[in-house]
């Protein structure tokens, strides 16, 4: 069986990677050192907790467990935060992911499926976002990310890495079954804030910026499924290892949903209404982000097979009210 490491494999989606991994009869590692990830997103196979800081902990962990390749998410993915404290997103983002690099490298192993973003395009240019587009981030955590790639471009020339980065747009859902999720802290993404004021635990939600020149005034964005983008790391990883060549794909589903509609959807799924307020847009907020994900269709075979945004949003609140229930358990 082979054996990936998975870098960030306790977060949101290193945690889904991972159970796609395991279905598709890979044995993931999962390495993570828990400051964003959550020890019981580990399912599917082994936990080491470790900083990618630790160069030590990284080798001895890719020599004991016999990797074979490795699939990084490890990162710090807040945009505002990069803004007003950028180094921290540099020294995790590139210099941490230049001393995974090396460690796979010297250890022989020559296959990365990387989590970019397409905020490493900026602001669009033209709709919807090809991987053609010009990549220049508005922001540090952008800017990490597009620095990664470029590491992975130069180490493939000079090392023999092969690699694949894919750029997400809105990774959103949860496993259908409830054993994983969304659990961000804080929270930024917009389902689950929905979901939140839904259920009374906050006290609404923000709409910001009602004016933008869309058919309802609210900001459109292409929604993921979590699933579907595991799904592609693993076609991707196994593109790789048939000999396929080295490209970075946009990870979407080609269609845009506004926060109104979002919102409506949550309260189409859950029965209960949402408390809404309207708040200034934010500064770089673009009025519409949707992908066009057709190359990665082309060449990975890969088709989200969750399009409809209430079945997305499903998902979440199931998940969402599983750990409500946990919650009252742990308090009880």
């Amino acid at each position: 069986m082979k054996k990936v490491l998975v870098t960030g494999g306790a977060g949101y989606i290193g945690s889904h990677a991972c159970k796609a991994l395991a279905a598709a009869g890979y044995h993931p590692i999962a390495y993570d050192n828990l400051s964003y990830g959550h020890r019981r997103a580990v399912q599917w196979g082994p936990l080491v907790v470790g900083d990618l800081a630790d160069t030590a902990l990284v080798r001895r962990t890719i020599r004991e467990h016999e990797v074979t390749a490795c699939l990084h998410f490890a990162a710090f993915t807040y945009v505002g935060e990069s803004v007003t404290d950028p180094r921290k997103y540099f020294r995790n983002n590139v210099v941490n992911t230049l001393g995974l690099l090396d460690s796979l490298v010297e250890a022989g192993v020559r296959r990365m499926v990387f989590s970019s973003t397409c905020a490493t395009y900026g602001d669009p240019q033209y709709m919807p976002l090809d991987e053609a587009h010009p990549q220049h981030p508005v922001n540090p955590y952008g800017e990490s990310k597009l620095m990664v790639e470029r590491m992975l471009h130069w180490y493939g020339r000079a090392y023999g890495l092969n690699w694949s980065a894919l750029r997400y747009f809105n990774a959103s859902g949860a496993d259908p079954e409830g054993r994983i999720g969304e659990d961000h802290d804080p929270e930024t993404h917009l389902i689950p804030l929905v979901l939140q004021a839904a259920a009374g635990e906050r006290s609404h939600v923000s709409i910001f910026g009602a004016d933008y020149p869309t058919p309802d005034g609210t900001a459109i964005r292409d929604y993921i499924h979590v699933d579907d983008l595991a799904e592609a790391h693993v076609l991707a990883l196994a593109h790789l290892e048939k000999g396929g060549d080295s490209l970075a794909l946009n990870l979407g589903t080609g269609s845009g949903h506004s926060v109104r509609a979002v919102i409506e959807s949550v309260e189409r799924v859950t029965g209960l209404a949402v408390p809404v307020r309207s708040a200034p847009r934010r500064e770089g907020d673009p009025a519409v982000l949707v992908a066009q994900p057709d190359r990665a269709r082309a060449v990975l075979g890969w088709q989200p097979h969750r399009h409809d945004i209430d079945d997305i949003v499903a998902t979440a609140w199931t998940w969402h009210q599983r750990m409500a229930a946990a919650r009252a358990r742990w308090v009880a």
